[in-house]
């Protein structure tokens, strides 16, 4: 549900929310979740979102597990990009 918030507060400008809907999903990402996640701090210019997810991948090498779901393919055909700035991020914290 946070999810479709983000995404109208986004729509209508609804800052405030937005950054609610941004800490609860920070708070609450899986690797079953993350793809999707990252898609849409991505595509609704959600940086602070964006941190959390790449902090995330880059605890205990989750990248590999996010890798291996569903949803990250959808990621890589909706924000191309991504994956470059995912390999900096994890490089770049070892």
């Amino acid at each position: 549900m946070c999810q479709h918030l983000l995404v109208l507060a986004d729509l209508y400008g609804v800052e405030r929310l937005k950054l609610i809907c941004e800490n609860e999903l920070s708070n609450n990402l899986r690797v079953k979740n993350l793809a999707t996640i990252l898609t849409l701090a991505e595509q609704h210019n959600c940086p602070q979102l964006k941190a959390a997810c790449f902090k995330f991948v880059a605890f205990n090498n989750n990248l590999v597990a996010v890798m291996g779901t569903g949803d990250f393919e959808h990621l890589i055909q909706s924000c191309p990009n991504i994956l470059k700035e995912l390999a900096e991020s994890t490089s770049s914290d070892k």
